[in-house]
């Protein structure tokens, strides 16, 4: 008996420090991709404004398959709104943007407006609020880093034809 304990004590012991190595976020780790995550805002904001033209251009659509294909294009919508909203807050706010940076408030400020414009990219399916998002993301980045890449539709084409 004594000896399954201490065999169960061992493993417990050898799998507790693995779930710790390959956890990422959140640890103070040092592997940070900042230009990955403008990436992959830059591209949920060029999906909500594909989105709000799908939505906008069968709006008028009553049939069965069109319906549920709005349902779709909203919820993709939604989807990626929220993904830009996570990315700000889990990534940016909580791991990088330190209240000891001399343009704390700057990029907290900048990184606010991104959520904001994300949220109301879900409350409406006006093709100005995607917009709105695309400088809102184009002013944080300037904020964050000092320069903005890709504003305003500047990066590749994901395209489905």
């Amino acid at each position: 008996m004594k000896r399954r304990l201490l065999a169960f004590a061992m493993i417990a012991l050898a799998a507790g420090p693995l779930a710790y190595v390959y956890a990422h976020c959140e640890v103070p780790c040092g592997i940070y991709d900042d230009d990955g995550r403008f990436t992959d805002m830059r591209e949920d904001q060029t999906t909500i404004a594909k989105a709000i033209t799908n939505i906008v251009d069968m709006a008028g659509t009553h049939d069965a398959t069109g319906h549920n294909q709005l349902a779709r294009w909203v919820t993709t919508k939604e989807d990626h709104a929220t993904r830009t909203q996570h990315t700000i807050a889990q990534y940016f706010m909580t791991q990088r943007i330190k209240a000891d940076d001399p343009k704390y408030v700057e990029k907290l400020t900048a990184a606010h407006g991104v959520m904001v414009a994300a949220m109301k990219c879900k409350q409406a399916a006006d093709p100005a609020t995607a917009e709105e998002l695309s400088k809102a993301i184009a002013k944080f980045e300037t904020a964050y880093s000092g320069h903005a890449h890709g504003a305003h539709g500047d990066h590749a084409d994901h395209s489905h034809k």
